[in-house]
């Protein structure tokens, strides 16, 4: 006889979480598109990527952040990068409400092309692509709340 083999209740609860967050944000923001950390990663790898820009708290930047993004929580902020309205734009946060709702606003403000990372860092840091803290590789990724942290991987370090 051949026993089933189920997931963890960890990894299903995760599962099930992440499908509620997903779901969560295009109800929230139908007008901002998303684009998933596998369609990134490869744009990334191509000339002329987009502007990353981490609209997480300086804290939560300070841990880590993908490589090359810049630390702007505000549409001011935005203002003062290198950055043209016609410049395409991927915005991220921990799990992709706060940059969903950030890209909406750079919409509103002319930046058309700004688009959410689905899932954010602690999605890319799931998958375990690359993160930087001071320039230096690292794996860790500030864990925002209680909460969200669930969404993470057990293996996945948070540091706060």
């Amino acid at each position: 006889m051949t026993m089933l083999s189920l997931p963890s209740p960890a990894i299903t609860l995760r599962h099930f979480s992440w499908a509620l967050v997903r779901q969560l944000v295009r109800w929230r923001f139908p007008g901002v598109r998303s684009i998933s950390t596998d369609a990134l990663a490869a744009w990334l790898a191509q000339p002329n990527p987009p502007v990353l820009l981490d609209v997480r708290d300086a804290e939560e930047f300070a841990v880590s952040h993908l490589p090359n993004a810049y630390h702007a929580p505000t549409v001011e902020a935005v203002r003062h990068l290198p950055v043209e309205a016609n410049t395409p734009i991927v915005a991220y946060c921990s799990v992709g409400y706060r940059s969903a709702q950030f890209a909406k606003q750079l919409q509103d403000a002319g930046f058309a092309q700004a688009v959410n990372l689905e899932g954010s860092i602690f999605q890319w840091a799931n998958e375990g692509r690359s993160l930087v803290h001071n320039n230096h590789t690292t794996q860790s990724v500030h864990p925002y709340n209680v909460l969200w942290q669930g969404l993470l991987k057990p293996s996945v370090p948070r540091e706060k």
